[in-house]
């Protein structure tokens, strides 16, 4: 029997899975030349590096800053230059990836509607802005694949019928049966447009102004393998598939988490991994967590999922000092095999999504945890649902002001909740990313809201940099506060490698008001019992209660070390602890 090449499999490997993507597609194509034009599209020949299978990309020194490119600006200067100084110079050996928002010319939606894949929104800067930020940090980029703007060129021609772009869009009849469609907006789900060839009904999962792409045909799939090889050129190592779930449409159906979507997910990683075996695909899911979690496939789809039910059910533990639910979610939450890992966040761009918190959280207590945020100045964003009513969608509202407390003029208690909430979040098995206004401690911007007049805005500050730079010179500034103590964390973070994102993670089972795990490194020589007071009262632990084996620990956070096993710990109200064996394994 002849020996098969490595590019061979690959070749049956892409068929294979086009044949899932399109089997029930009606229309006559050319599987074989669809192939060779994939593989094409990506340079992928016999010559090609064969990626290891199973293979951990990551390491504890991995964490990761979300931001925008024009958060902080400063004149005569392109943004990204500014984001790039800054991050040099207040965030180095903190971290070592930045995940840059849509960077792409837009018409609206923060960068979310896509005007051209190719081109780096000028007001920001240009592709040497985005290598130079790519050679010093692993740089994560937005595939927006689900749909884009009706101001492209793409759509603007699909108007016309001509190409590129006369069949790039998904259509439907107003009489579809389109009841079951899982919507994350209340606007109508069709767009009546007229075009060149009369009138079509456009589909468009979020606004009338992002027209969903359509994926049946398979040119759309090619144009599109062809951005991601060349955002790769450009030093992009990792894709966050925005609103990916959505991807695949069917009359009937609810048209989220189909199988095609998932089969396309697969192939994009197999493409992409053959080209450069260090990329990485995140899928951005903010549905329910069972859904979430299907994403990681056999562990042969996403690298990493965002972790969307961890922000809704910590801020719920905090705000109210009860970890119950954090400790039946994490019950439930399985290892990510090698090769995939969770992307952990508690705040971000957007809002904190309710949705996956559905089954984790009851009606009543979404309810208590909607009305805390709105004391604080949250606003709310809502979905229809198939019952023609609606619901709320997420929370609007920066981190800071959500874990401050509304009667306490005080910000002591925001900071100690927002050092508590992240050094829990630095602990988990996973990946963190930090939204960059949570590392500022920077509070609702009601100005930006009234100004623009959408909800997120009130998250999505845009700082001067001097103005900036003076509150984190002023060391005691909530901003300057609260950056000290999170760089401080994740300096300590890197050098644990029991903290590794796929080293193992066991639940303690204490007390509700003090939630805890442990981890353990891959060699099994590190261990660290990871401890949170969520309450606002002090709480007390017996060190019994943890099983400690070794007769010495040491809290990494404090310093203090734990001799005695049958000892009682107090903890101070949302004071954590990193309990260790070995406090200096790397």
């Amino acid at each position: 029997m002849a020996l098969i090449s490595p590019f061979e499999h690959l070749t049956e490997r892409v068929k294979h899975l086009l044949h899932q993507i399109y089997g029930d597609v009606s229309g006559d194509f050319d599987i074989e030349g669809l192939v060779e034009s994939l593989l094409a599209e990506m340079r992928l020949s016999e010559e090609s590096t064969q990626p290891l299978a199973h293979k951990n990309v990551w390491s504890q020194h991995d964490a990761w800053v979300i931001t925008y490119g024009d958060t902080i600006v400063s004149e005569d200067e392109k943004p990204l230059m500014t984001l790039g100084r800054f991050l040099d110079r207040n965030l180095s050996g903190a971290i070592n990836g930045v995940h840059v928002l849509p960077f792409y010319p837009y018409s609206s939606d923060d960068g979310f509607a896509v005007l051209d894949y190719s081109s780096v929104n000028e007001t920001l800067g240009s592709w040497d802005d985005i290598q130079a930020l790519a050679s010093r940090y692993s740089l994560m980029a937005d595939l927006v694949i689900n749909h884009c703007s009706s101001r492209s060129l793409w759509f603007q021609n699909f108007l016309k019928g001509v190409h590129p772009g006369a069949d790039y869009f998904y259509t439907a009849s107003p009489d579809d049966d389109l009841s079951a469609v899982v919507r994350p907006r209340t606007s109508p789900l069709l767009q009546e447009v007229e075009t060149a060839l009369g009138t079509r009904h456009v589909w468009c999962t979020f606004s009338h102004d992002q027209v969903d792409l359509d994926f049946r045909n398979p040119e759309v799939l090619r144009q599109f393998v062809s951005i991601i090889r060349f955002y790769l050129d450009m030093g992009v190592r990792i894709f966050r598939l925005d609103a990916v779930a959505f991807l695949w449409k069917q009359a009937g159906t609810p048209s989220i988490n189909l199988p095609q979507t998932h089969a396309v997910v697969r192939l994009l990683r197999e493409l992409m991994e053959h080209a450069v075996s260090e990329s990485v695909i995140i899928t951005e899911t903010n549905i329910p967590n069972i859904e979430n979690l299907s994403y990681f496939g056999n562990g042969n789809e996403a690298h990493g999922v965002y972790n969307f039910s961890l922000p809704p059910l910590l801020l719920h533990a905090l705000v109210g000092g009860d970890c119950t639910h954090l400790n039946q979610w994490m019950m439930g939450m399985p290892p990510a095999k090698t090769g995939t890992t969770y992307f952990n966040f508690i705040a971000s761009h957007d809002g904190i999504g309710l949705r996956p918190a559905e089954g984790l959280l009851d009606d009543d207590e979404l309810q208590s945890l909607i009305t805390a945020m709105e004391e604080r100045g949250g606003r709310l964003s809502r979905r229809s649902t198939a019952d023609g009513d609606s619901r709320v969608y997420e929370i609007n509202i920066s981190l800071f002001d959500a874990l401050c407390d509304p009667v306490d003029e005080s910000i002591d208690t925001g900071i100690e909740r927002m050092v508590c909430a992240h050094a829990l979040m630095f602990a988990l098995a996973g990946i963190p990313g930090i939204y960059i206004h949570s590392l500022l401690g920077t509070r609702n911007d009601y100005e930006r809201l009234e100004h623009l007049g959408y909800n997120r805005a009130i998250n999505r500050r845009q700082w001067s940099e001097s103005d900036l730079l003076a509150q984190l010179g002023d060391e005691s500034s909530s901003h300057a506060r609260v950056l000290t103590d999170l760089k401080n964390l994740l300096s300590i973070r890197q050098r644990q490698s029991a903290f590794h994102p796929n080293a193992a993670q066991f639940l303690l089972h204490l007390h509700k008001e003090v939630f805890g795990f442990w981890r353990e490194s891959l060699d099994g020589r590190q261990r660290i019992f990871c401890l949170f007071n969520l309450a606002g009262t002090t709480q007390e632990v017996h060190m019994a209660d943890l099983n400690l084996v070794e007769p010495y620990w040491v809290d990494l956070i404090s310093g203090q070390d734990h001799v005695d096993r049958n000892q009682r710990v107090l903890l101070r109200p949302y004071q954590s602890l990193w309990l260790t064996n070995l406090p200096n394994h790397q």
